[in-house]
């Protein structure tokens, strides 16, 4: 099975990432990025690429994917509409119309094309248009994500928050179970359904925990 990742450099898809290497199921791997890739692995191919509104240069690195996890993302903060737009809506669909295979978009919890809130509703819209598709589409929206394994956020401030919260771990999984989940069970549960897992079109943390098993 291949599987292109978008975002590999960040928490959610370092997560993604290495539940893709330790699968053995999975026997390809393609990260799109600026920049080459720390991670070396024989199943991993890294391509670089600045352009993730135009894919169709690395089309042919990304062709025959059994599925794509779209990982990028950015925080909202201190960006208007327009600027949060790119990152969260125009590459994503970019990527969907170049990647074939299962979809797999991460979104967040209280995503409402709806919203008043930027990021919520960019992502919203998002969410919309890709489950519109004819294909295989699936939108996790993870709550609070606990990074394990040494990964770590690329935000500051997220990496304070989940320093400082990490031992209220057990105690939030227990009172509020559609909110919390962890870098490895979300890489799991995405990988269970680029191997064809049943499960609803749109995740919360609960069913995302069920399906890492």
């Amino acid at each position: 099975m291949k599987i292109v990742v978008f975002g590999a450099s960040g928490m959610v898809g370092q997560g993604a990432l290495r539940e893709c290497l330790l699968d053995p199921a999975v026997d390809s791997v393609v990260t799109v990025g600026r920049s080459p890739s720390a991670v070396a692995d024989p199943k991993l191919l890294h391509v670089v690429h600045a352009d993730f509104a135009d894919l169709s240069p690395v089309a042919s690195d990304l062709a025959d994917a059994d599925a794509c996890f779209y990982c990028m993302g950015v925080t909202s903060a201190g960006l208007t509409e327009a600027e949060y737009t790119p990152v969260t809506h125009d590459y994503a669909v970019e990527a969907a119309r170049v990647v074939g295979g299962t979809y797999v978009y991460v979104s967040g919890e209280g995503a409402d094309a709806e919203s008043k809130t930027i990021w919520a509703r960019v992502k919203g819209r998002t969410e919309n248009e890709l489950l519109a598709l004819d294909r295989p589409v699936f939108v996790v929206r993870p709550g609070f994500i606990q990074p394990r394994h040494g990964i770590t956020s690329r935000t500051r401030i997220y990496r304070y928050i989940y320093s400082w919260s990490s031992w209220l771990m057990p105690l939030l999984k227990k009172v509020a179970p559609k909110f919390v989940t962890s870098t490895d069970e979300l890489g799991r549960a995405m990988v269970a359904l680029a191997k064809g897992a049943q499960a609803a079109k749109v995740l919360r943390s609960d069913e995302i925990n069920r399906l890492a098993g």
